[in-house]
């Protein structure tokens, strides 16, 4: 780990050979090609067009290496040594597909963008270290050919991915965030928020007792996540309603739900009870408007029907809690 982080057991790039330069160029360029085409998976089957962009991005890179992998054999023989760019100081990475998910579009694009300025920044360092006149035009070649894919790309996009496709995407992309993560965050605050405040402040107007009350919120807000997590998992396992993962969607629900009710429990932190409980009513205050506003920003929701009903709905449970922990 600690050789990994200083760059022990790694050489410089200055260091480098030609036939070393070449090796990297190889194993680099199978990499990105490996990359797009993980793209491309990931996109197929939610965004069909934009994965033959990628796709066509991945043989460009496949060119690339074939071009290499000629050269280095009129110069160095069949064997190309074992070159990657962990094993380079300084030298830029590529993150694995599986640490980029989900893969939304627009990350790709960015992310593909990066990689393109990565390969022309290392071409144009690798040529200025060859000495060989075929090897630095090929490197010079390579080095505007990555330069030019940002163009390249831009004109895959516009072939496969026209405006309106383009926007269908896009609105595919946010209705599948708003089914796999907004929808069950938002049940799981409204739960967590509503569902906790009768037991919390009934606990607290019964005894008094903060620290107690504090306990019992934990409780109920921890129970709550974990009840409404499994059940949101096995509820829906995505494939037909295609709303996604049910384990993302019962971490986002279960967390939601336990935010929701910690947030007015965690003031009976504080030993003085009327504080306590004017403070946990304020953040309750913010809790109902922050469920208003996602309903409105994300379910379109008008802010004030949904301000009503939320509000409403929180007085009513607020109330019943008082009134049975004085009974």
């Amino acid at each position: 780990m600690l050789s990994r982080v200083f760059g022990f057991g790694r050489r410089s790039f200055d260091s480098l050979s030609e036939q070393e330069i070449l090796a990297l160029a190889i194993s680099s360029e199978e990499d990105d090609g490996r990359i797009y085409r993980a793209y491309a998976d990931g996109l197929a089957q939610d965004f069909p067009q934009s994965a033959k962009v990628f796709e066509a991005m991945a043989e460009e890179e496949d060119g690339h290496r074939d071009s290499l992998i000629e050269l280095y054999r009129k110069r160095f023989g069949e064997r190309i040594p074992l070159l990657r760019r962990e094993h380079v100081k300084g030298y830029f990475e590529r993150k694995p597909d599986w640490l980029v998910k989900p893969l939304g579009i627009e990350h790709v694009r960015r992310q593909a963008e990066e990689m393109e300025r990565q390969a022309y920044r290392f071409y144009v360092e690798a040529a200025k270290r060859t000495t060989d006149a075929s090897t630095r035009k090929l490197l010079d070649d390579l080095a505007v050919a990555e330069q030019g894919h940002e163009s390249s790309a831009h004109e895959l996009e516009q072939e496969h991915v026209p405006g309106t496709v383009k926007v269908e995407e896009a609105s595919a992309e946010q209705r599948q965030f708003i089914l796999t993560y907004v929808q069950p965050g938002l049940a799981g605050l409204m739960d967590g928020s509503v569902s906790t405040l009768a037991p919390i402040f009934a606990a607290a107007f019964a005894t008094h007792a903060t620290f107690q009350t504090f306990l019992v919120g934990l409780a109920a807000s921890i129970g709550a996540g974990i009840s409404m997590g499994f059940t949101e998992v096995a509820s829906d396992d995505g494939k037909l309603s295609g709303r996604g993962s049910p384990i993302k969607r019962g971490l986002t629900v279960g967390i939601m739900t336990t935010l929701g009710g910690l947030g007015h429990a965690l003031p009976y932190l504080i030993p003085y009870f009327w504080t306590a409980t004017i403070v946990a009513a304020v953040v309750v205050f913010f809790e109902l408007w922050a469920i208003a506003f996602i309903q409105n920003r994300y379910m379109q929701t008008p802010f004030w029907r949904a301000a009503f009903q939320v509000v409403l709905g929180g007085a009513l449970v607020f109330g019943a809690g008082v009134l049975i922990g004085n009974a």
